[in-house]
Order: C-alpha cells, then sequence, then structure tokens
C-alpha cells in the first residue's frame, strides 16, 4: 500500500512509496482505511525534531476513514463503521483518567515506540502512533472513534486534532468569560478554532495576530473582531485595552519568544493560554517577581484540556447547528502523492488547512 515516509528526522519532504505494510493487527486493534487526513503543525515540528519521534514514520494523526477489520475483544466497532482517528486516547483506568483528566492519560504515548508499519527495509513508526498519511492504519480499538453518517470525512479529520485542540482551549482550558477580551497569536487552523471557540464564548474583542496577511483575512471572517501583523500587537493592546493588556492570550505557535509576548500583552491578573507544542529545550523565561506581583495565570492547554469524547460529540453538535464553521477551515485539498505541495502551503502560511484526500 502507499504511505508518505520520512527517512530521517530533519529531512524536509517526504516519500510517497507503496511498498509499505500495515503490522500490528491482533486483539484489541482495528485495521482504518484512511479517507481523509489534514496537515497539521505537530507534524511539521516531528520532522524537523522539535517533538520526539523515532524514524523512520509515516507523519500524520489528524485523520479519518473506515474500519476494514476489528481484532478479537472489539465489540464497538464492525467493519463498515465511520470513524475519526483520536492519536490521544483514554484507557480509563490510569490516575489521569480517575480524576477525569482524560487528556493526560499516557496510555496513547506508550504506543509511539512500537511500530505501525513494515517496509522491505525494515520497521516503520507511526507519528504519536498512529501514522495517517497512508492509505490503511493499525491502531488500538480506543483510537478509532464512531462517527455520524453525516459527517464527512474531510471534516471528521479536522475534529480529531486541530480543532478539538483550538476550541478546547477556550471553551475548556480558559472559560472564556462573557465581555471579555482575547487575543490570539497563530492563526492557522487551531488559532481559527480558538477564535471561534471565543466568539462562542461570547468575547467582546478579539484580535487576531499573524504575520501572514492572508490569514488575518481569514481571522476576520471566523469571528476576530480585529487582525494585526505581530509588530502591530501592541498598538493593538493600547487601543483596546487602553494600554493594560488582554483578559485571555492564546499562544499557539509553540515558541518560547511568542510566548514571552503573550505574557506581556496579558493585562494583570488575566489569563495566559498556551497551546502551541513547542521543543524541549526551548525555554520560557519569567522572574519570580513577576510570577507574584501580577497574578497571571499561565495554563497549558494539552488536546483542548478536556474529555476528548466529550469534545468531539460538542464540536460535531455545534458544526450541525452552523454555530462554527468547519467547511472553510480547508483552504486546500490534494491527493497523498501531493503531500511535499501541502507541506510548502504549510511552512509558507498560505492554508488553513490542507486536506489530504487518500
Amino acid at each position: 500500500m502507499r504511505a508518505a515516509v520520512l527517512h530521517e528526522i530533519g529531512q524536509e519532504k517526504l516519500e510517497v512509496l507503496d511498498d509499505v505494510e500495515a503490522v500490528g493487527f491482533g486483539p484489541g486493534r482495528v485495521r482504518i482505511r484512511v479517507r481523509a487526513t489534514g496537515l497539521c503543525h505537530s507534524d511539521l515540528s516531528a520532522m524537523a525534531g522539535v517533538l520526539p519521534q523515532p524514524a523512520p514514520f509515516v507523519p500524520g494523526h489528524e485523520g479519518a476513514g473506515e474500519i476494514l477489520e476489528v481484532g478479537e475483544g472489539v465489540s464497538h466497532l464492525k467493519p463498515g463503521d465511520r470513524v475519526v482517528v483520536c492519536w490521544l486516547p483514554a484507557c480509563g483506568a490510569c490516575p489521569a483518567c480517575k480524576r477525569g483528566q482524560t487528556e493526560l492519560c499516557l496510555a496513547g504515548f506508550m504506543n509511539a515506540g512500537t511500530p505501525n508499519f513494515r517496509r522491505p527495509g525494515g520497521d516503520v513508526f507511526g507519528f504519536a502512533g498512529t501514522g495517517t498519511f497512508t492509505e490503511e492504519v493499525v491502531v488500538d480499538a480506543g483510537c478509532a472513534v464512531p462517527i455520524p453518517d453525516d459527517v464527512p470525512f474531510d471534516i471528521a479529520a479536522l475534529i480529531g486534532c486541530g480543532v478539538t485542540t483550538g476550541l478546547g482551549a477556550a471553551l475548556n482550558t480558559a472559560d472564556v468569560e462573557a465581555g471579555s477580551s482575547v487575543a490570539v497569536i497563530g492563526c492557522g487552523g487551531v488559532g481559527i478554532s480558538a477564535i471561534q471557540g471565543a466568539r462562542l464564548k461570547g468575547a467582546a474583542e478579539i484580535v487576531a495576530v499573524d504575520p501572514v496577511a492572508s490569514r488575518r483575512e481569514a481571522a476576520l471572517e471566523f469571528g476576530a473582531t480585529r487582525a494585526v501583523s505581530p509588530d502591530e500587537l501592541a498598538d493593538a493592546k493600547q487601543q483596546v485595552t487602553a494600554g493594560e493588556g488582554f483578559d485571555y492570550v492564546f499562544e499557539v505557535v509553540g515558541k518560547s519568544a511568542t510566548a514571552r509576548t503573550a505574557y506581556e500583552t496579558t493585562r494583570r491578573g488575566g489569563t495566559l493560554v498556551v497551546v502551541g507544542a513547542g521543543a524541549m529545550d526551548d525555554f520560557l523565561q519569567l522572574n519570580m517577581f513577576e510570577l507574584f506581583f501580577d497574578e497571571k495565570r499561565i495554563l497549558p492547554s494539552m488536546y483542548g484540556g478536556g474529555d476528548v469524547l466529550r469534545s468531539y460529540e460538542r464540536t460535531i453538535a455545534l458544526w450541525r447547528a452552523g454555530r462554527i464553521d468547519l467547511d472553510r477551515l480547508i483552504t486546500h485539498r490534494v491527493p497523498l502523492s501531493g503531500i511535499n505541495e501541502a507541506l510548502d502551503q504549510m511552512r509558507t502560511g498560505v492554508s488553513l488547512r490542507t486536506c489530504i484526500e487518500i
């Protein structure tokens, strides 16, 4: 079968090969025919070595498709079921799950070190224990979440990561207060979803911050009240908040420099939400006096900061009701053979989300 493979960390291009085999099928596992997958910035980060991931590997973790085969002991799924791939399934038994913090369950990460694929030359891993830039993938049954028949595969794929992450940051982690002021730094698919979440919660002012003009224009269409480039953020802070700072600032880039800017843009007593996934050697510096004196809340948001399955259901309900726009988040579509074109679209910032149709 075909799959897009990164041979070594640091390479910028993927090679689409037709000699890849999905492996690991057995009890408690399912085989999925991938129909659509989104390109998330985390895929680029893993390729570059910012996020830890053994190579060679098949990127992709934001996917949807249909069940081809179920292993022994799998009773809630059957061949033909439509599913979204959940890269962070909850085991239901660990301390985090028992506390209701299922987004902190580490069970899914345990699969990241087990190869999901094989080639004649040896084993191939799947990013985040999945790997959706492929025609088929084998995963734990908990990674396959059933979706209703009226949800298209491309929309379902977005729900698998970017939309859940961005919406959840505003709805779950920050719990944005109606009438508040919000700034979102980084307006790709996740940032746009955070903007939609802030709008749903009734934020009065939502300032979108991004260096790419097309993304700023898109942010206005999705609910931002104004959109500025990074060097215009200080002026926007002055105009919108009289210099005090925003009630909520979402950092959706994953770099210490933008996190520091976000901290300085947050008002005293306000909330900084860290959504972007950054590198382990990129340190955010804060001094002990400002931490004490400013009383700003710093809230990391992992996968939307809430129960993933409930978040999926909520997102589908909001999409059906027309309260959020997921269709226009997909700005580009390419076949699997065009995966490197999709990578370029994300690197240059021309896309919000590119859907790879398989």
